[in-house]
């Protein structure tokens, strides 16, 4: 070998689970940074690219950022000045790696908006000498928003990259055995913690705007078979889908997550649990919306027993998992 070549490393395979992002800090400026990325996606707001930055810089990023801020400052966790969706997902990866127990294998995350950005590791494993990058994106339900968004990013990295690597990235699981398994145990766990019998499980599921589905996005699809899935296997209580978290005027997948909870108690359901399959990890969506606001909104509706099962985040079924969709993809 010539003496004055470079010195490369080679020979090492990355692994780089992916999830949405979240702001770095709870101040009006760093939630307006983050809203800023998150709803400049052109996958995430189909509307005229022209339009949709007047008002988004003239109106939303005026106005929400304060709103927003408030939500994740309910569920920050302070001691380590983090939001639980960054620590979850530090959590996957450190719990993901020891499990691997391979050298020759790198296992590090990144968020789809916001840091640690996809195009800053991506870097760092080549930087590594990973020549295979495997890139799991944190969305059992497929949907363009989401799962699709996060391979635009990935290519237009590579783009950019003289040696490129060989590239897998993992689709959907919403119909894995192993996911549907650990969302059944989660329940199981809840309920066994709790003093009172559930009426109903919501399993309620981040929205996207109907025209979304209309245009053939599969993940109602998707978020519907897992629901009946989970119901396959746990038929002791009844278990409805919903959706949350819709944004601006337009129509979003339906029932609404929030208006659900408003009827229940009027039915005769007084008593829910609560379960959010799309989530890998907890988050503001989970935490604020479903357990802060959720729980209040049903209670004064009048129902009495409201709880929130946990995301599957770090524990052992999800660690599991995720071992498992990885290692189909390592090449031997």
């Amino acid at each position: 070998m010539d003496p004055n070549h470079p010195k490369v490393k080679f020979g090492k395979t990355g692994i780089l689970l992916i999830n949405l992002g979240t702001p770095d800090s709870t101040s009006w400026l760093d939630i307006r940074k983050y809203l800023k990325e998150f709803l400049s996606d052109r996958r995430v707001i189909e509307v005229n690219p022209i339009i949709w930055q007047i008002i988004l810089n003239l109106f939303i990023l005026t106005f929400r950022p304060s709103k927003t801020a408030k939500a994740y400052k309910e569920i920050w966790m302070k001691d380590i000045n983090m939001s639980p969706l960054k620590y979850f997902t530090e959590m996957q990866t450190k719990k993901l790696k020891t499990k691997m127990e391979d050298e020759k294998i790198f296992v590090d995350y990144a968020m789809r908006y916001g840091n640690p950005s996809i195009k800053n590791k991506i870097k760092k494993l080549y930087e590594y000498g990973c020549e295979n990058l495997i890139i799991l994106p944190l969305y059992p339900q497929y949907a363009a928003a989401t799962t699709a968004t996060v391979c635009d990013e990935v290519y237009r990295c590579l783009m950019s990259m003289r040696w490129q690597p060989s590239l897998q990235i993992i689709p959907h699981y919403e119909s894995n055995p192993l996911y549907i398994d650990a969302l059944v145990n989660s329940i199981n766990k809840k309920i066994s913690e709790i003093s009172w019998k559930p009426d109903l499980i919501i399993a309620s599921y981040h929205g996207i705007p109907k025209k979304y589905f209309e245009k053939g996005d599969p993940y109602h699809c998707y978020c519907q078979k897992t629901s009946r899935l989970i119901s396959e296997k746990f038929n002791n209580v009844p278990i409805k889908t919903t959706f949350q978290s819709r944004f601006g005027p337009q129509e979003w997948l339906q029932p609404y997550t929030d208006k659900t909870f408003e009827k229940l108690p009027d039915e005769g359901k007084k008593n829910i649990l609560v379960i959010c399959p799309g989530f890998s990890s907890d988050c503001v969506e989970t935490l604020e919306e479903i357990l802060i606001q959720g729980k209040e909104s049903f209670i004064k509706s009048g129902g009495e027993n409201f709880d929130l099962i946990p995301c599957l985040n770090d524990n052992s079924d999800h660690i599991n998992l995720l071992n498992s969709l990885v290692s189909s993809y390592l090449v031997n």
